[in-house]
């Protein structure tokens, strides 16, 4: 996968929430090798960290020939973008177009404290 860039957070010391929105996200369902399309959502607050746009984009494109299952998709991004910027808190969700009739939507959510009190 593309590597996610940073910049410094302009105002490290005010929590305030980044929003991204990517509406042309696609991925690969792994068992029958068909695209699967949606929408990832990205809200975090900022620690030091806040991520660059253009990498961003090139690694959520990076998944275009990737195949795994939705809830895989978003953990994955998830755990990448916490890795790379360290925020105070983010939740990435996916919604997925309809296949069969319904559609899905999958959460996702870091905290620093969470991930702490679960390694204990």
């Amino acid at each position: 996968m593309p590597k996610i860039e940073t910049f410094s957070n302009p105002r490290p010391q005010r929590d305030y929430i980044i929003r991204h929105v990517a509406p042309e996200f696609t991925s690969v369902c792994p068992k029958t090798g068909q695209p699967d399309f949606g929408t990832i959502e990205i809200e975090y607050v900022a620690g030091r960290l806040c991520m660059e746009l253009k990498s961003l984009k090139l690694y959520l494109q990076g998944y275009r020939g990737v195949g795994a299952f939705y809830e895989d998709v978003v953990n994955r991004i998830l755990d990448d973008l916490a890795a790379a910027c360290r925020p105070r808190w983010m939740t990435v969700i996916g919604k997925f177009a309809p296949r069969g009739g319904m559609h899905s939507i999958i959460t996702a959510s870091y905290s620093p404290a969470r991930r702490a009190r679960s390694r204990k």
